[in-house]
């Protein structure tokens, strides 16, 4: 079993998230009692939020490639960025590795397509819908993103900052979310991407008015069919 590297704490709500999605969905090829070979270094969120807000992206990267340098020197065969939005400066942090990034975006993509959508709306923090990146890469794998308006995409981000990152789960802002989904639902989206790893928190993607692609769950089950071999499988039978 190949070893998975996770850089976590952004925000740890997250971050837990991941770390047991992981270890159950091992459990669950390997049976037993297997779990995953996982190494977690969990920065200090407030420090990687102050860079955010202060657009200090390249202090960010820097700090982001150190962990993931670290965790390569320590054994890790594959590093993720546990958040969407420090995909940002996924690039600096692989270029700084020799083992591969799983990029969730990519991965995201990959299961859009698969199951035949094309027109995604993104509910994710205001970086990751307003810096362009993640639509870009989106583009880029052939899925075109739509975004709520200004007032709502404000909505989305303070509920991820102030509420699902801080533990609490809101009825109140489940009912916004969801409205927002339907006037997405409206205007021609065919789905809808949970684009920040605390959104599943709040949102079951089985429950809402589109199909929904939860990137924390597509991102933990990546790693796993990599730590698994699932993957070389996968080429070689291509």
């Amino acid at each position: 079993m190949k070893k998975i590297g996770l850089i976590g704490g952004m925000s740890f709500e997250s971050s837990a998230v991941y770390y047991r999605q992981i270890n159950e969905a091992v459990r669950d090829c390997r049976g037993s009692l297997h779990s995953a070979e996982v190494m977690l270094h969990s920065v200090d969120f407030q420090g990687i939020v102050d860079l955010q807000k202060a657009g200090a992206w390249e202090k960010a990267a820097d700090r982001l490639a150190e962990v993931a340098v670290n965790l390569e020197r320590a054994g890790a065969d594959c590093v993720l960025i546990c958040t969407n939005t420090m995909h940002l400066v996924a690039e600096h942090v692989q270029s700084a590795i020799g083992v591969p990034l799983i990029h969730v975006i990519d991965e995201t993509a990959r299961a859009i397509r698969a199951a035949g959508k094309r027109k995604a709306l993104l509910l994710a923090t205001r970086y990751t819908m307003e810096h362009g990146f993640y639509a870009d890469r989106m583009a880029q794998n052939g899925v075109e993103i739509t975004l709520p308006d200004a007032a709502d995409r404000a909505i989305v981000h303070d509920v991820i900052f102030n509420e699902l990152c801080a533990g609490q789960i809101l009825e109140p802002s489940r009912k916004m979310l969801l409205s927002i989904i339907e006037k997405a639902k409206a205007d021609g989206a065919d789905s809808v991407i949970l684009g920040c790893t605390e959104i599943c928190l709040l949102l079951d993607p089985d429950q809402l008015p589109l199909p929904g692609f939860d990137s924390t769950a597509l991102h933990a089950g990546a790693a796993v069919d990599f730590a698994l071999g699932k993957r070389e499988a996968e080429a070689r039978a291509a």
